[in-house]
């Protein structure tokens, strides 16, 4: 295993959850943010659910990723989003 602090093997489809207020853009901004970093993801991948009360939306985005730096860059751009409350 290449990356030795990680107990995942890249390369791997890994689910990243993104949630934020609902807003008609979210999702489109979201896989534009992870596109930055893995150029081939498929929009097609994200399954889409809103809260109860429906003010947020939860994203799981499946995304393709390759190493761990790559995976790192896409949780911290997606992080320090504005539009993006809470990424797991």
């Amino acid at each position: 295993m290449a990356d030795q602090d990680t107990l995942i093997e890249f390369p791997c489809d890994f689910p990243i959850k993104v949630m934020g207020e609902t807003h008609e853009n979210f999702s489109d901004t979201v896989v534009d943010v992870i596109r930055v970093h893995a150029p081939e993801f498929d929009a097609t991948r994200v399954e889409m659910r809103a809260s109860s009360g429906g003010r947020y939306i939860s994203l799981t985005c499946y995304v393709y990723v390759t190493s761990k730096p790559q995976l790192d860059d896409i949780y911290r751009a997606l992080t320090s989003h504005p539009s993006v409350k809470v990424v797991l």
